[in-house]
């Protein structure tokens, strides 16, 4: 592995490429990463970045997000078939006949969406920044919230609004078990309970604290406790651990009996061997249709726009 490493960082100097990884990634390619990061934050860095190759570890809507809003350089994914099953929710065909039917709305669309949602999209959120941008709208403005209902319903608990909701969900934030994280408080009396607001309302309901991964991570940095129960993909785990070597984090399991934690297969399907051949090879490369990217940059940038004011 320390011989694949050290060609990985060989060919990434070499090319002038930056390798951004999401916290659900396997920790050998968070570890080896120039910036790890949530949805906000890899899109914040990609923006920025000088470098003439972007490396998205982490799955295909990230990699569409990076080349919408740079387009002139090449983003590679290690894996095309890296996808999200959140995105994969909501075909844009049928989104687009939801906001037909929801006429004078406008339409905030999270993150975890395909190129051509984002294009029929006023404003993009993330869960860093969703609860933010809804209440940067007037109280009486008709919202329509997509694809994740678990966010959506969240919000629209915590903000008092009444947005129109799609009904798509993320298959690993939907599978926790509420009776195992009960018998984990049981097992653990005190232990913090840290969940993602794309969980079920039930889970969210037995939890201390709800927040986008960076979120949680920043949470239990700066309040270590003795246990914390993790409810969002275990990936998370790794940095959690780096960062706060003295506390200790139980991964919330999901129903399936024979797992301890919750996997996103699509984020497993990077691994370092993929990533060097990607680097080396210079592909899979991401490709948005121009027309597209030309109007899902509007909403991103609305996005960032509204980030950098908020200082999020």
């Amino acid at each position: 592995m320390n011989q694949l490493i050290t060609a990985i960082e060989k060919l990434k100097k070499e090319k002038h490429a930056v390798i951004l990884g999401h916290y659900y990634q396997q920790g050998e390619i968070q570890d080896i990463a120039d910036f790890v990061g949530d949805s906000l934050a890899l899109a914040q860095w990609a923006a920025k970045t000088d470098a003439d190759i972007i490396v998205m570890c982490g799955v295909l809507f990230m990699g569409e997000t990076a080349k919408i809003l740079c387009p002139d350089k090449k983003v590679l994914v290690p894996d095309l078939n890296a996808g999200c099953s959140l995105a994969d929710s909501c075909p844009a065909d049928a989104f687009g006949a939801f906001i037909a039917a929801h006429p004078g709305h406008t339409v905030i669309s999270y993150v975890n969406t395909s190129a051509a949602v984002k294009a029929m999209t006023d404003v993009v959120v993330t869960s860093t920044n969703a609860r933010q941008i809804v209440e940067s709208f007037p109280k009486e403005a008709k919202l329509l919230f997509g694809p994740d209902r678990n966010l959506g319903n969240y919000i629209n608990a915590v903000t008092g609004r009444n947005m129109v909701l799609w009904d798509g969900a993320c298959h690993v934030h939907e599978q926790f078990s509420v009776e195992k994280i009960v018998k984990l408080k049981e097992q653990y009396p005190g232990a913090v309970v840290l969940a993602h607001p794309e969980c079920k309302g039930a889970v969210l309901k037995l939890a201390d604290v709800v927040g986008s991964t960076a979120a949680l991570l920043k949470y239990s940095v700066k309040h270590p406790r003795k246990t914390y129960i993790v409810a969002t993909e275990s990936g998370i785990l790794h940095e959690m651990r780096k960062q706060a070597p003295g506390t200790t984090f139980i991964p919330a399991p999901p129903n399936d009996s024979t797992c301890a934690c919750n996997e996103c297969g699509y984020m497993r399907l990077n691994t370092l061997d993929k990533l060097y051949k990607c680097l080396k090879d210079e592909t899979p490369e991401v490709q948005v249709d121009r027309e597209i990217a030309q109007k899902a940059v509007l909403p991103i940038n609305r996005m960032l726009e509204i980030s950098a004011k908020l200082g999020l």
